[in-house]
């Protein structure tokens, strides 16, 4: 019974074969193969699924089946040839060619295996000649690499072609199976700065995306080694030993995005222990004095990269709690170095931030109040295990780790100010008369007051304390923090013109010397950024932000200043130039409820007078004017945890404002300014995002998208103007988002397929039904340029929608833009496929009368473009044609068909008369004499 249902099964399974569904034909097979022990019929089985396993593209399966039908029987001729081309679509051809020439010796004159084994036969000589020259290539780069007495451009050339070949699969391949490790380890032997950094970057390409060999060469360099490497007062080498260490994790942890099939996948199996390791060595890298600045950042690059979850959906945050318990008093310990005491560790201009935005991360990245608990008190104890009144550099370092909290989490921080002895020690560090004292304690004070509401203390005894320093101070650098603190609490109010804490002009005085320090380049740059610092707060003020932007040495010496290798400025540049540019949120006044609030007498935010367009107008002139854009550039590409969210928002925001005129957008795309704004549009908060998103909308509108995104970055623009494509986007952000997509879809086919792929179709349709007319119109325009698309064109012809019914409906529109996009679509779309021709037709009784309207157009180029809809109709269908003669249609082509053509109306009168040629054609009008 079942050997019968199994038959019956095989010939169901054919027939689905010949009506070519695979799928169908796969799944009788494989019932049929559960109910035989038939060892003839087995094999047959076999073999017919390896058949559909090639058409499918199911090569492995096809393989496997194809080799089970041949264990039953070694000379079916039909298996072999299967197993074959399977064999030679997985790159084995080898096995391939073996399995055609049992073939070919089985049947000596069958053309197909004959004309097979040629074929293997070639590549397999080419892929041996290829491998062979690849493996002398290797050897002789490593021959060079290793001779002490090579030429330095003959050295230079093989270490750069060894780091190629290692960015490629098949080349890395090639270098790891000979013995490749081992020869790279005798590079960093050398102590060679250039052979070392070869061998990194090389060793770097081997462990990208293999999980196999990314763990063989933890193993054989070791964490240690890797470690001290990067731990060099070298930039170049500690940051290419980041990027290796950053390559094994992204490997180890299945960050890559690669699968890892069989083998490779059997090989390595649990690599949290790895994972693990390489944790500790870089929390331990932290607080090494033999470590530099550079390694250090790079160690709390790395961290802040890999430990906090990318993503607050996923629960498991065990890797954040593992860096709290053994790694938090490392972290603290780097956050309170004072760079003026004997016992500081070595730092960058940029190791403090990045502690303070590890912490950050990691606090943020706790679940729940036991675990920020937890976090709270390992800080409390080792701030309070500082304090010892015999020891003065102890106070000043736990008042500069409460310092560098609260550049991180101020809540945190907040709680640490209110610990016993901490603002009495600020205080006191304030009246003391050594210069480190001083210069920590105001900076401090400067964290301390963020918010209006929480800096009520400081406001009341700070700024007297801060003033009385500034004036019997000599010290410029002391001077100049305390007058940020100054400038902090006298922006207290933020852009309220009625809220200012100082007498009027005391805050431009403030700003006029933050200004002048600024510009002085006798300064160290760590201290000029402070006066950076102090004219973010200042710049709130419209009198100081109109002053600033006429200061173009001033801005210039800013600019210069965010373009060196201290990314702390960062946020202070970008603050300030939000300030400048009014590119903050501003609440919208309601007038009645001012009226309210005047009449209770609530205190109302007032606007000042500078604060208004035509004066934000001529900021964002003269921004642009001074080179803000190139500067702006300069920021994004800060490859640093400084360059945090909430800048890159900030920077979205600045470009936005900066785009709002289309005369400037010109300069703002030849200063790179298009392709800065691309990875602020993929990365960042929601806001920043959508900021970036609706700047590249405003570029991509009015440029030619070939100069402001040139080569294959213009296919990145398309994914954030189509985020833009959403009901909780404003009107202007769906509007030059549809305007932006027409430009590029209009460019080629393949950016139409990259908008089509990136689902837009039915966004761009919905915005086709807006009641809006700007907003129907962008989108009508758009879709005439996707239709050019042969996916979109199938769309169409698909039954049960009504696409072509809007489009011809839209054709009858009073809006001339509207009709003039529809008809360009309704053209290209009739002349593309007959069916459609036909379908018109039965998508609305209107038809003939929309196009007619079309054809007598007061606009010539709706009218060439219904003329063209009308000679379409007439040669898709005899019969559709003899409908459109026997209607008025024939009168007005006759009409349009005898006019003059002049230069203006060449088009339309020709389009006429091959419309009447085509009825002549058909013998439906016969041409008068």
């Amino acid at each position: 019974m079942a050997e019968a249902e199994a038959a019956q099964l095989k010939e169901e399974g054919n027939r689905h074969f010949q009506l070519q569904d695979y799928k169908a034909a796969t799944k009788s097979y494989s019932q049929a193969l559960k109910l035989t022990k038939d060892k003839a019929l087995l094999a047959t089985l076999y073999r017919n699924r390896a058949a559909c396993g090639l058409k499918t593209e199911s090569y492995v399966q096809a393989a496997s089946d194809a080799s089970r039908a041949i264990d039953i029987n070694s000379s079916d001729i039909k298996a072999l040839y299967r197993r074959c081309q399977a064999l030679e679509h997985l790159g084995k051809l080898d096995q391939a060619f073996k399995d055609v020439q049992r073939c070919a010796t089985l049947e000596p004159r069958n053309q197909n295996f004959q004309e097979t084994l040629r074929r293997l036969n070639t590549s397999i000589q080419e892929k041996l000649r290829v491998q062979f020259s690849t493996d002398s290539r290797v050897q002789k780069m490593f021959e060079i690499l290793l001779d002490e007495n090579s030429e330095a451009d003959k050295l230079e050339k093989a270490a750069n072609n060894l780091i190629v070949l290692g960015c490629e699969e098949a080349g890395a391949e090639r270098i790891f199976q000979n013995n490749g490790v081992a020869l790279l380890l005798q590079l960093v032997d050398t102590k060679r700065p250039e052979l070392v950094l070869a061998a990194v970057r090389t060793l770097s390409g081997l462990c990208s995306g293999h999980r196999a060999r990314a763990t063989v060469i933890l193993h054989a360099v070791r964490i240690d080694r890797i470690c001290s490497l990067m731990a060099v007062e070298n930039e170049e080498m500690s940051l290419a030993v980041c990027n290796l260490l950053q390559a094994v994790i992204d490997s180890l942890s299945g960050e890559d995005k690669r699968e890892h099939q069989g083998k490779e996948e059997a090989l390595v199996l649990d690599t949290k222990k790895d994972l693990k390791q390489i944790t500790n060595h870089l929390l331990d890298m932290l607080v090494s004095k033999k470590v530099s600045g550079q390694g250090r950042d790079q160690a709390m690059n790395l961290l802040n990269k890999n430990v906090p979850r990318k993503d607050l959906a996923i629960h498991d945050n065990s890797r954040t709690l593992y860096v709290v318990d053994n790694g938090l008093r490392k972290i603290l310990k780097v956050v309170g170095q004072v760079p003026d005491l004997p016992s500081c560790l070595p730092l960058t201009d940029n190791t403090r931030m990045l502690a303070s935005i590890l912490i950050n991360k990691l606090y943020d990245d706790l679940r729940c109040d036991p675990e920020r608990d937890h976090f709270r008190k390992i800080c409390e104890e080792y701030i309070t295990s500082k304090f010892d009144p015999q020891d003065m550099d102890k106070n000043v370092i736990a008042i500069q780790t409460v310092s560098g909290i609260l550049q991180g989490p101020f809540d945190l921080g907040n709680q640490l100010l209110g610990l016993k002895g901490v603002m009495e020690m600020m205080v006191a560090l304030c009246g003391s008369e050594r210069e480190v004292d001083q210069l920590v304690a105001v900076e401090a004070l400067i964290h301390a007051s963020t918010k209006l509401s929480r800096a009520t203390f400081i406001i009341t005894n700070g700024v007297s304390l801060l003033k009385e320093i500034y004036k019997t101070t000599k010290n410029e650098k002391i001077k100049i923090r305390t007058l940020v603190g100054l400038c902090k609490l006298g922006s207290a109010g933020g852009t309220d013109y009625g809220l200012r804490q100082f007498a009027a002009g005391s805050t431009e005085k403030l700003a006029k010397q933050c200004r002048k320090w600024l510009c002085n380049a006798s300064i160290d740059t760590r201290t000029r950024r402070w006066a950076v610092e102090g004219l973010a707060y200042l710049t709130l003020d419209a009198d100081v932000k109109d002053d600033f932007v006429q200061d173009i040495p001033a801005l210039q010496a800013m600019f210069e200043l965010a373009k060196t290798t201290d990314k702390t400025i960062l946020y202070s540049v970008a603050t300030t130039l939000v300030n400048c540019t009014n590119s903050y949120d501003v609440k919208e006044v309601i007038p009645e409820l001012v009226q309210l609030a005047k009449f209770s007498k609530q205190h109302v935010p007032e606007e000042h007078p500078k604060d208004k367009k035509d004066f934000i107008d001529m900021r964002v002139k003269r921004l642009l004017k001074a080179g803000v854009t190139s500067a702006l550039a300069c920021m994004v590409k800060a490859d640093s945890a400084i360059l945090t969210d909430q800048t890159k928002e900030l920077l979205a925001r600045v470009f936005l404002a900066l785009c709002d005129n289309p005369k400037d957008r010109g300069t703002i795309v030849a200063q790179g300014g298009g392709k800065a704004l691309l990875p602020l549009a993929l990365e960042g908060t929601d806001v920043g995002k959508v900021k970036a998103a609706h700047a590249l909308a405003k570029i991509a509108a009015v440029s030619n998208p070939d100069i402001a995104f040139p080569g294959e970055r213009v296919y990145e623009v398309v994914r954030p103007l189509v985020s833009l494509l959403d009901t909780q986007r404003d009107g202007l952000q769906n509007y030059e988002a549809l305007l932006g997509l027409t430009n590029l879809s209009g460019r080629s086919d393949r950016l139409r397929q990259k908008i089509f792929k990136e689902k837009a179709l039915p966004d761009i349709e919905n915005y086709m039904f807006e009641n809006h007319d700007q907003l129907r119109q962008a989108a009508t325009e758009c879709m005439c340029n996707m239709v050019l698309n042969k996916e979109v064109q199938e769309r169409f012809l698909a039954d049960g929608n009504d696409r072509l019914k809007l489009v011809v409906l839209l054709c009858g529109e009073d809006d001339e833009k509207v009709q003039n996009a529809a008809a360009g679509a309704l053209a290209m779309l009739t002349a593309a496929h007959k069916k459609l021709c036909l379908k018109m037709t039965q998508v609305t009784t209107q038809w003939l009368e929309i196009l007619q309207r079309l054809c007598l157009h007061d606009r010539l180029s709706v009218q060439h473009r219904g003329l063209v809809i009308a000679y379409n109709l007439l040669a898709a269908d005899a019969e559709l044609a003899k409908k459109l003669v026997e209607s008025e249609l024939l009168e007005i082509l006759t009409v349009v068909g005898k006019q003059e053509p002049d230069e203006k109306r060449a088009e339309v009168v020709q389009t006429a008369r091959e419309c009447l040629i085509k009825c002549m054609d058909y013998g439906f009008i016969k041409p008068v004499s």
